[in-house]
């Protein structure tokens, strides 16, 4: 078995604005590059092989958390969400004739207009996965972890999730042939001196 521990990429301004990202690259703000920098990985994590999303966001919580540049693979790239990127989730919401659904309605072959379906995702996924040899630590998005908890979980996006994603914590994945699971509790970076 594998161990692979997710976090969360620190907050962008289109995150705090509620404007959908996916793969525009869009870079952390002023006040998450200071609060990252007061973050590390813990224990045993801080040694382990560390991996990035190639997106700006990713690489540089990935940096600031490790003190180290990490490997990047172009599977760990947020889900591609087409013509909404860059538009207000709030607004398509509020649009009937948007076609836009919350994630506990999407089933794994919902895609977004001119985007990617959670399958697709972890379509794409799945062979980095399976290439892993040693434990490793993966900083990535939110999408990327929902299709990589759903499938250890056997969450098939058709109501409320089985967990919760915060940033500033890692999710523990064990995977090996044919078996996955997600470890109950997450494991929160440690606070030090700037």
């Amino acid at each position: 078995m594998t161990r692979l521990a997710l976090i969360r990429h620190g907050h962008t301004a289109w995150n705090r604005a509620g404007r959908i990202q996916g793969r525009s690259d869009i870079p952390l703000d002023r006040d998450a590059e200071a609060a990252l920098a007061r973050l590390r990985l813990p224990g045993p994590w801080a040694q382990v092989e560390l991996w990035s999303s190639p997106l700006v966001r990713a690489t540089r919580t990935a940096e600031l958390i490790s003190g180290r540049t990490p490997r990047t693979d172009d599977a760990l790239t947020e889900m591609n969400w087409g013509d909404w990127e860059g538009l207000h989730g709030a607004d398509l919401r509020a649009d009937p004739a948007s076609g836009f659904r919350d994630t506990d309605q999407w089933g794994w072959d919902y895609r977004p207009p001119g985007g990617e379906s959670p399958a697709e995702v972890l379509a794409r996924l799945m062979p980095w996965v399976s290439a892993l040899r040693d434990d490793a630590v993966a900083v990535c998005h939110i999408g990327v972890m929902r299709m990589l908890m759903a499938r250890a979980t056997g969450w098939n996006f058709d109501g409320p999730a089985p967990f919760r994603i915060k940033r500033n914590r890692l999710f523990v994945l064990e995977t090996g042939p044919g078996t996955w699971t997600l470890e109950p509790e997450t494991v929160r970076l440690r606070e030090c001196d700037a």
